[in-house]
């Protein structure tokens, strides 16, 4: 069964401070990562946490090695730009992951 998972992950020593994201190396294939991810139901919100070198993100998985194991193929992982410092349980109380619809 799966839950969710928040994941917060850290700009590694290759990380060129002073370049957004954007510029970063390998950018197109970092976000086509993330986003067949997000398609695919595994990464259900992310984003930078503004004023941190860190990134949030919900994943849904059935174990934190598992979801650690879905980040482990980002290009960014790989180049050390990105890396997970912490994955822990979650559960949401407030709110709701359902598109509300007009």
């Amino acid at each position: 069964m799966r839950q969710l998972f928040a994941v917060i992950r850290t700009r590694g020593p290759a990380w060129q401070d002073g370049r957004p994201l954007e510029s970063q190396a390998d950018w197109a294939g970092h976000a086509s990562f993330m986003n067949a991810l997000a398609k695919e139901g595994v990464v259900i919100l992310g984003g930078p946490l503004d004023g941190s070198p860190d990134v949030l993100l919900v994943v849904r998985a059935a174990t934190a090695d598992e979801a650690r194991a879905r980040l482990a193929d980002d290009p960014w992982t790989r180049r050390d730009l990105l890396r997970i410092s912490r994955i822990a349980p979650w559960t949401l109380r407030l709110g709701s992951l359902e598109r509300e619809r007009s």
